[in-house]
C-alpha cells in the first residue's frame, strides 16, 4: 500500500458551495490518502451560508474554509495537484490555470444549489440534494485503486464518474 497522499483540488466559479463541499467531503472520506482544496474562478466573498449550515448539521469542520481564487492554488509555491476537478458547467468551460505537475483533469457537473429559488426549506433540500450527490462520487473517487491504475485508466475512471447521474 502506498503511503501517498494525493492533493485534489476542486474548481467552480464562485468556489462557495460544491467544491467546499467536496474539499471538505474528501478531506473526510478521504482516510488520510487525500488533500483537498478549493478554489473558484470568481470567488464570492463568502461561503455560502447554506453550505456551512449544512456541513455542521452532518457534523463536518468549517472551520478556516473561505470562498478563493484558483490564483492562490495556481503557484509555484502552492501544493502540486494529483487532481483537478471542476463540479460546475461555468468552470468547465473556463481558460484554467496551468497547474504545476499536470494534474489528471476531470469534469463532475452539478447543479448550483446557490441559483436555486424557492422557500427556505426548499433552498435546504436542494443543498442537502447536491450534497449527497458529491458525496456519492466522493466515496466512489476514494475507492479506486490509484496505485494499480495507470494516468490513462484513473483519467478515464475519472471521466466516467463525471458522467455518471
Amino acid at each position: 500500500m502506498s503511503d501517498k497522499i494525493y492533493n485534489t483540488l476542486f474548481l467552480c466559479t464562485g468556489n462557495s458551495a460544491r467544491s467546499i463541499m467536496a474539499e471538505v467531503l474528501l478531506n473526510q472520506l478521504g482516510n488520510g490518502r487525500f488533500k483537498a482544496y478549493s478554489a473558484g474562478s470568481h470567488p464570492g466573498a463568502h461561503v455560502n451560508p447554506l453550505t456551512l449550515d449544512l456541513l455542521q448539521s452532518v457534523q463536518l469542520p468549517i472551520d478556516g474554509l473561505r470562498s478563493k481564487s484558483w490564483d492562490e492554488v495556481a503557484t509555484p509555491e502552492a501544493p502540486q495537484m494529483d487532481f483537478a476537478i471542476t463540479l460546475c458547467d461555468n468552470a468547465a468551460g473556463e481558460q484554467c490555470p496551468v497547474w504545476p505537475g499536470q494534474p489528471i483533469t476531470a469534469h463532475w457537473g452539478f447543479e448550483d444549489p446557490a441559483a436555486f429559488q424557492g422557500s427556505p426549506e426548499k433552498n435546504r433540500e436542494h443543498f442537502d440534494k447536491i450534497f449527497r450527490q458529491i458525496a456519492n462520487r466522493i466515496k466512489i473517487f476514494t475507492s479506486l485503486p490509484l496505485t494499480t491504475l495507470d494516468r490513462v485508466a484513473i483519467k478515464r475512471e475519472l471521466d466516467a464518474l463525471g458522467n455518471s447521474k
